[in-house]
């Protein structure tokens, strides 16, 4: 099941990137962020209290609270950059790019929560950086 979570993040992620392009065209990339970060807000609480998970917040451990509000603001960051890299460039170019993430992840995964790959992860990450940079590099589309 977590493939096709997956696959519909990808799917969303893409449309995301999409609108966010077309939304941006005449706004500042930090307030276009910030007007998406808002609705992100809402959503997301909405289903937690939508859920019923509301409670469950004043039972989250020291540790994991730590991590979750260091991962929001680097996300925040991240998002940020991403903007910024949407409103100066084209969208085809720079959401593969942003995408070398998938090959940092696995770095960091292996690194800091000791998972452990095979080579076809190795190959699989290579070819996913591989592919990135060759659409980024590639020679600008004609407008």
């Amino acid at each position: 099941m977590w493939i096709v979570f997956s696959l519909l993040a990808a799917v969303s992620a893409a449309v995301v990137v999409t609108l966010s392009k077309a939304g941006i065209k005449n706004v500042d990339s930090s307030l276009a962020f910030a007007i998406q970060s808002v609705l992100i807000l809402l959503v997301a609480w909405s289903v937690v209290a939508y859920q019923g998970n509301l409670p469950d917040v004043s039972r989250i451990d020291r540790r994991s609270l730590t991590f979750l509000v260091i991962a929001g603001i680097v996300t925040c960051v991240s998002s940020l950059l991403s903007f910024q890299a949407l409103k100066l460039g084209e969208a085809s170019r720079a959401s593969p790019l942003d995408k070398v993430s998938l090959v940092f992840s696995i770095i960091l995964a292996v690194v800091f929560l000791k998972e452990k790959i095979n080579w076809q992860v190795i190959v699989g990450a290579l070819l996913m950086a591989a592919g990135a940079l060759f659409i980024a590099l590639a020679k600008p589309s004609s407008n």
